[in-house]
């Protein structure tokens, strides 16, 4: 469990939810910043980028939330009459989660996720989350326990961002950084900063879709569809099981 002082993603998020914070920190290990909008958590449906609420039409059954902040896509699914169970490694989202409705959600980072959860039908990692495997031999990993907590028709609704399409010479020199270190150019380690609060570094992987696509071979899944974000390099793939597992 993350210390009071770790949590800052989570204090910005209930900062936010009183009515005081604006924004986050997140700082790259090579210096760069940038900001984040906690507004962008607490959006309705209607707010939503159009790529993301069509990827709702994949999403059915009991669903497991991966990072699930402020319960946004929790709330959605509950209001549809879905049956969701949401997971995040921040205490105070966790609350933030409860107090806005979220029926379950419980304190549990990705990496420490098994079977005893139960099985569900959908697992949707939204807002980037496809990121949070770390790295291409945690993902695989994380895949596979996915494949066992998942029905025989089960389904991953992933979104990532590619990393290539951009002109910043900051993240051009990231990418360089990463192939001399023997890295995929969008293996970032990063961590949060908001006021006094600090998280710990964390790595995160964005991927291209064809990077995606050779991860995810030999887990006993296969990408079926990807619903492509004409404004940004955001996607959402869906992710099917095969018939047979490699």
């Amino acid at each position: 469990m993350l210390e009071e002082r770790e949590d800052a993603f989570g204090r910005a998020l209930f900062d936010y939810y009183q009515g005081k914070g604006e924004f986050l920190v997140i700082e790259r290990d090579d210096g760069y910043c940038d900001t984040l909008e906690m507004e962008h958590y607490f959006n309705e449906f209607d707010q939503w980028p159009e790529y993301q609420k069509e990827a709702m039409y994949y999403v059915e059954g009991k669903v497991l939330d991966i990072g699930c902040g402020a319960g946004r896509h929790c709330l959605y699914l509950q209001k549809n009459g879905l049956k969701v169970v949401g997971i995040d490694n921040s205490p105070l989202a966790i609350k933030v989660c409860k107090l806005r409705g979220v029926k379950k959600a419980e304190l549990i980072d990705l990496h420490e996720i098994n079977e005893e959860m139960g099985v569900f039908d959908t697992i949707t990692m939204l807002g980037n989350n496809f990121a949070l495997v770390g790295n291409p031999f945690a993902a695989k990993k994380i895949l596979k326990k996915f494949f066992k907590m998942t029905s025989e028709n089960g389904r991953i609704v992933a979104e990532c961002m590619n990393p290539y399409p951009t002109d910043n010479e900051d993240h051009l020199e990231y990418h360089e950084r990463n192939k001399r270190r023997g890295r995929l150019s969008g293996h970032v380690t990063v961590r949060i900063r908001y006021l006094k609060y600090m998280s710990s570094w964390r790595d995160l992987l964005f991927l291209s879709q064809e990077e995606m696509k050779e991860i995810i071979k030999e887990t006993g899944w296969k990408i079926t569809n990807v619903i492509e974000n004409k404004e940004t390099p955001h996607y959402l793939a869906i992710i099917e099981k095969e018939k047979v597992q490699q």
